[in-house]
């Protein structure tokens, strides 16, 4: 794709040399517009929310340029807040689908808990390695469905912004609480219902997901079913930013 690129590339310098950002958002956006109403409104509709969807991803990978290599929702969402709230200094934590780390090492930093972080993806790993070394923080790659921590104990399970993107949800759960009987399970998931336009590109049949790898976006009494099959408990749900936030238990605790 790299012979594509390049003439686009040359084409958008060339572009701003002619217009001014404000002069060229207002060309590009009126030629879109222009070109949207043309269409039957379905299919003008579709047309704008996947140019949306184009330009949302774009909007993010620059977010992590901006931020210096962490994506700035981190700081705006203030979501490590939850986690590191509801986490103590006796405590061990996994964080599964850890990423590059940063959740992981404020959780270690601010609480003084043990935390072992993994995630499949190995290059994030060695980024987190590098950039988030802490004496509480272990990173580890691999994947969560098959190869977790062996002969480990953890009384706190982290799952933030992991389990859209797993298909056996109910699954993943029941093996990581069997595995491990933590006391607390604390999930962070996407919203289906965050804003309008999401059933209606649901409705059109457009991709309303905010990543391309994810096999759920939650409505509440989902996620809920969910958690039940899976033997959990809900404590708090909160919902913000678009999102789930939520603390649970197993049922066995209860029980025990």
């Amino acid at each position: 794709m790299t012979f594509i690129r390049r003439p686009l590339g040359m084409l958008a310098r060339g572009f701003l040399r002619l217009f001014p950002r404000e002069r060229a958002a207002a060309a590009l956006g009126g030629l879109a517009a222009y070109y949207a109403r043309a269409l039957p409104p379905a299919e003008g509709l579709r047309f704008l929310f996947d140019l949306d969807r184009r330009v949302y991803r774009v909007e993010g990978r620059l977010a992590i340029q901006y931020g210096g290599g962490e994506h700035t929702k981190h700081r705006h969402l203030r979501y490590h807040d939850f986690f590191t709230e509801r986490i103590q200094a006796t405590d061990r934590v996994l964080d599964i689908g850890c990423g590059g780390g940063s959740l992981a090492h404020d959780v270690a930093a601010q609480t003084g808990a043990t935390v072992y972080g993994i995630d499949i993806n190995e290059k994030s790993i060695r980024a987190a390695r590098h950039r988030y070394s802490h004496p509480g923080v272990t990173f580890i790659a691999g994947d969560a469905l098959h190869e977790l921590p062996e002969g480990e104990h953890f009384s706190v399970i982290i799952l933030s912004n992991v389990l859209e993107h797993i298909d056996d949800r109910v699954g993943l759960l029941r093996s990581v609480v069997g595995r491990y009987q933590p006391e607390r399970i604390l999930i962070r998931v996407p919203a289906y219902d965050r804003d309008w336009r999401i059933p209606l590109q649901d409705e059109l049949g457009s991709d309303y997901r905010l990543d391309p790898t994810h096999f759920i976006e939650f409505r509440q009494p989902v996620f809920r079913e969910e958690m039940t099959a899976a033997g959990l408990v809900i404590d708090e749900l909160i919902p913000v930013w678009g999102e789930l936030w939520c603390r649970l238990h197993p049922v066995q605790a209860e029980q025990g």
